[in-house]
C-alpha cells in the first residue's frame, strides 16, 4: 500500500530535512529545559534529550555517508532548504566548511550549556561524550566532501578528454577532406 504522505520520504532530501527538524526541536528544548528547569529532573531530562540530539545526528552522519556513494543529488541541508541550481545563492564555503561550522556553534552551544547545568565529575564525561560526537560528525563530514570532490574530479576529466576526443575528430575529418 502506497501512501502519498509516506511516499513522499522516498527522496533522501525529505529525509534529511526531516531529521534535521527533529534535531533541531530537541536540541533546542534541551537547551531549554537545561536552562529553566532546576533539580535532577532538569540535569536528567537535559541530559536524556542531548543523547538523544547527539545519537540522531551521529545516526544520520552515517546514513549520508552512505546515501553519497548513490547516485541522488543531495547537496546538503541548506541546498535542500534553499535549491541552488547556480542562479541562487552560493554559500562559498562549501559542504565541509558549512559542516564545520555547524558542528563548532553545536558542539559550543551544548558545552556551554552543560557547564552551566551539570556539576562535578558529570562535566568531564559530558565533555568527552560532545567532544566524540563532534569528532566523528566531522570525519564522516570529511568523507562525505571528498567523495563529492572526486566525484566532481571525474566529471570535469570525463568532460575534458570527450572535448579535446570530438575536437581531434573534428580536425581529422577536415584533414581527410583535404
Amino acid at each position: 500500500m502506497r501512501l502519498g504522505h509516506i511516499t513522499t520520504l522516498e527522496d533522501f532530501g525529505v529525509r534529511s530535512l526531516l531529521v534535521h527538524g527533529i534535531m533541531v526541536v530537541v536540541f533546542a528544548n534541551a537547551i531549554l529545559v537545561g536552562f529553566l528547569v532546576d533539580g535532577v529532573v532538569g540535569v536528567v531530562t537535559f541530559v536524556a534529550l542531548l543523547n538523544f540530539a547527539a545519537g540522531l545526528w551521529v545516526a544520520h552522519s552515517i546514513n549520508s555517508l552512505g546515501n553519497a556513494v548513490g547516485e541522488d543529488e543531495y547537496e546538503g541541508v541548506l541546498n535542500e532548504l534553499v535549491r541552488s541550481d547556480g542562479s541562487g545563492p552560493n554559500f562559498g564555503i562549501g559542504r565541509f566548511g558549512r559542516l564545520l561550522a555547524l558542528i563548532a556553534s553545536v558542539t559550543a552551544i551544548a558545552l556551554l550549556t552543560s557547564v552551566q547545568v551539570l556539576s562535578g565529575p558529570f562535566i568531564s564525561v559530558v565533555v568527552v561524550a560532545i567532544g566524540a560526537v563532534a569528532v566523528v560528525t566531522a570525519i564522516v563530514g570529511f568523507l562525505i566532501s571528498l567523495g563529492h570532490s572526486y566525484d566532481e574530479s571525474q566529471e570535469r576529466t570525463t568532460a575534458m578528454i570527450e572535448r579535446e576526443r570530438s575536437a581531434s575528430d573534428t580536425d581529422d575529418e577536415t584533414m581527410s577532406d583535404r
